[in-house]
């Protein structure tokens, strides 16, 4: 018995899960809700039912009449479409609105800078967002970065594919030729200089 459990044993952990980015085009992005965001449901001539939510990790929300209705991954009209149809099972013809504030998007949607910035950490993607306003929104970078040594990576068509970005260029000389495009789940790593 004991080895057969040593055999199932492995000192390896399993991959994060990579999910590619929904959008691929900076002109093609459409807000989609994620954990944390804040949404508000307007449901006409039903003031009780609407109200303001916060989405919780697992990417559900709790109304007042409907518990655990997934709302992660879907912009804000398919939500409220959803709504409407979960309504109709209660009230006759539902006209329901949501809107969203306090920002933050799917996990798979957020860009991320790692490395030598000043504030490394994942940030709400924005539609037409450059590096440079990504460097701008992470405090830049570090006195000991090499910002031409910088990667931003990207997932495209289900394959990880790997950029040279020139940071430095772009932030200490100005040279705005050096400020490239953004999609929703983009890292960009900057290495520390090696003296």
């Amino acid at each position: 018995m004991l080895l057969g459990l040593q055999a199932c044993s492995t000192n390896e952990l399993p991959g994060a899960t990579v999910q590619p980015a929904r959008t691929t085009a900076v002109d093609q992005y459409s807000y989609l809700i994620g954990p944390n965001d804040s949404v508000t449901i307007f449901v006409w001539r039903n003031p009780e039912l609407s109200g303001s939510f916060v989405v919780r990790p697992d990417g559900k929300i709790s109304t007042s009449l409907v518990e655990d209705v997934p709302v992660a991954g879907r912009t804000p009209t398919q939500f409220a479409r959803d709504m409407e149809k979960i309504l109709a099972k209660y009230i006759r013809d539902p006209v329901v609105t949501v809107s969203v504030s306090g920002f933050v998007g799917p996990f798979s949607e957020q860009v991320r800078v790692i490395g030598a910035a000043a504030k490394p950490q994942s940030y709400p993607y924005r539609q037409y967002m450059t590096v440079l306003d990504l460097m701008i929104a992470s405090g830049g970078l570090t006195e000991f970065a090499s910002g031409n040594g910088a990667k931003l990576v990207r997932v495209k068509n289900g394959k990880q594919m790997t950029y040279d970005v020139r940071l430095d260029d772009l932030i200490r000389e100005g040279d705005i030729s050096a400020n490239v495009d953004i999609l929703p789940g983009d890292i960009v790593i900057i290495p520390e200089a090696w003296f």
